[in-house]
């Protein structure tokens, strides 16, 4: 399992990525290994707020659907049109080419209240466990 050190977690498996004055969002490699292959993803549009904690998307795959939570609430400024033709990049990439949508955050503190990378290897360590 990958865990990209640049970004920040939720423990329902969501990655938030600083990006300038934007955080890009995604699911993490966990998630994606979780739900095998992945065969559609539903996304906000631009323009669309989202709510941190709040639903913002479903990714479906061959064995389940799962909705995405926001890590962070903020204004949707980018989709990622690729996973229109191409969901499976969240399988192969899914902190580059699978990466979901990036926002403009309404407080960017919001981002210190996620979890470390090492926060998150403990969560997934313990879902292994169970």
């Amino acid at each position: 399992m990958k865990i990209d050190p640049q970004c920040r977690y939720t423990k329902s498996h969501e990655w938030a990525r600083k990006e300038d004055d934007l955080i890009v969002i995604g699911i993490t490699d966990y998630a994606q290994q979780t739900l095998s292959d992945i065969v559609y993803v539903e996304l906000p549009e631009e323009g669309d707020e989202i709510t941190k904690g709040e639903a913002f998307g479903v990714v479906e795959s061959v064995k389940a659907a799962s909705d995405i939570y926001a890590p962070v609430s903020g204004e949707v400024v980018a989709v990622n049109e690729k996973l229109e033709d191409e969901p499976e990049l969240v399988n192969s990439d899914p902190f580059g080419e699978g990466w979901l949508i990036k926002v403009r955050p309404d407080d960017a503190g919001e981002m210190d209240e996620l979890l470390t990378p090492e926060d998150y290897e403990k969560v997934v360590a313990e879902e292994e466990a169970h």
